[in-house]
């Protein structure tokens, strides 16, 4: 017995066509959308002195010397492979560096904070305020380049426009 795959039906037909025409954007889009955000989180640290206090954090509790090479290292990758990722210019390459920079967030920085750690910001008991936690931020985003580590830049990315990937 064979079953025919057929196309899911539109709840509003009407919207079909609009879905089909934007369907093949949704993957540049969202990797665009993932490289904003982290340049975001890079930005500060490169033109705002950002780094100076990530050094200390990694000299100190990650025992990574020396620590303003690393704080660096952490910056740019963030600032300028972002940016690399949201316009898909050597994007594998990108991903691949920011893929071990979340792997260290989350296993390293964030999973210590053990079961309230899932949660952005938590209230702990006997505690009179917010305690920083939450890895699922940074656990999505490095799931994110992990797919584009293995699905290149996409449709729309200077990668493909220029028609070489790394």
């Amino acid at each position: 017995m064979t079953v025919a795959a057929t196309e899911p039906q539109a709840y509003i037909p009407a919207l079909r066509r609009l879905y089909a025409s934007l369907a093949p954007y949704s993957y540049s889009f969202i990797r665009f959308c993932v490289g904003a955000i982290i340049v975001r989180h890079g930005f500060p640290k490169v033109f705002q002195g950002g780094a100076a206090g990530l050094s200390g954090f990694l000299a100190g509790k990650l025992h990574l010397e020396p620590g303003l090479l690393w704080a660096w290292i952490v910056a740019c990758v963030e600032c300028g492979g972002g940016t690399l990722l949201a316009i898909g210019l050597l994007t594998r390459l990108v991903s691949a560096a920011l893929v071990i920079e979340f792997t260290v967030i989350v296993f390293v920085v964030k999973w210590a904070n053990g079961i309230i750690a899932f949660a952005p910001t938590a209230i702990q008991p006997g505690f009179p305020g917010m305690i920083p936690g939450g890895f699922e931020f940074e656990m999505l985003l490095g799931l994110c380049c992990l797919a584009f580590l293995f699905g290149g830049g996409g449709r729309l990315s200077v990668d493909h426009a220029i028609g070489k990937e790394f």
